[in-house]
């Protein structure tokens, strides 16, 4: 009996689910060398990796199911970017570490939800002097910020900011070990932009209603990890930031932070093994 109402508990979240466009669940053979396979001239799915600095690709991405949010139930593993004094792209004054999805799905049209989740800890955590681009479009129609940002008062911004169109539209404070949860409300044929949230495992609601922007993309400038300008300074220091439940749908919405493949791998740990 437990066992029947466990895959109806299941049939119901996927049914309330929408149609997946595109998803960059790290299973569990996925390895931090499974990022070299891509080339241009080799662009297999789900991630092109190509923005970052001259290091190894071991220096600025790492997978383990350490690194995903532990109610996220689809995918086996998370993945981990880190920013440092290293990573300038193309000779660029910005450091940056992104991954963008690979695909042939058109990911600009009609409704659709961008789901990620965010985490960040006290060790190599973000420095709050500097602005950071996270999560953005080439466009930034839509992005999460952090930090000081270029031309702000002060000295430092503990803030974590959802903008469209480079306004904030809503905030919160980041604090370490948070697993932050995020679905960006994007409707493309009406050219609005909304935002879900949650933390831990609660269930995504939305927190900001849509509102007119002028949202685009080419299904393949969706950057997840961090562009952090230099703000008229620089800092080795390294950052980490932790990903999981990565994935494009159409309406209506998933809300489970297990996720639309829930039950596929199992609960992840609480830990982040730094």
């Amino acid at each position: 009996m437990k066992s029947v109402l466990s895959l109806l508990a299941l049939s119901a979240i996927q049914a309330r689910a929408g149609t997946i466009l595109w998803n960059g669940f790290f299973n569990s053979s996925f390895t931090t060398a499974t990022f070299d396979q891509w080339s241009w001239s080799n662009q297999i799915q789900p991630w092109q990796w190509y923005i970052h600095g001259p290091g190894a690709t071991s220096e600025y991405l790492s997978v383990s199911p350490n690194f995903k949010n532990p109610a996220d139930t689809s995918e086996a593993q998370g993945v981990r970017t880190t920013i440092d004094g290293t990573s300038f792209w193309n000779g660029q004054t910005m450091e940056r570490t992104e991954i963008i999805p690979q695909t042939s799905a058109n990911l600009g049209t009609g409704h659709l939800y961008y789901h990620f989740s965010l985490m960040t800890t006290a060790t190599n955590a973000p420095n709050p002097g500097f602005e950071h681009q996270i999560a953005f479009f080439e466009s930034h129609f839509t992005e999460l910020k952090f930090g000081l940002i270029s031309g702000e008062q002060g000295t430092t911004d503990p803030l974590l900011r959802w903008n469209i169109g480079g306004v904030s539209q809503w905030t919160t404070t980041l604090t370490p070990n948070t697993w932050y949860n995020f679905a960006y409300d994007i409707d493309f044929s009406g050219s609005t932009v909304g935002l879900w949230f949650s933390t831990g495992s609660s269930p995504l609601t939305q927190v900001v209603a849509n509102k007119a922007a002028s949202p685009s993309t080419n299904s393949a400038d969706w950057h997840i990890g961090v562009l952090r300008l230099p703000n008229g300074g620089t800092n080795a220091a390294a950052e980490d930031y932790y990903w999981s439940g990565i994935f494009v749908e159409q309406a209506p919405i998933t809300t489970s932070i297990a996720g639309p493949k829930a039950g596929s791998s199992p609960p992840g740990s609480s830990t982040t093994g730094t």
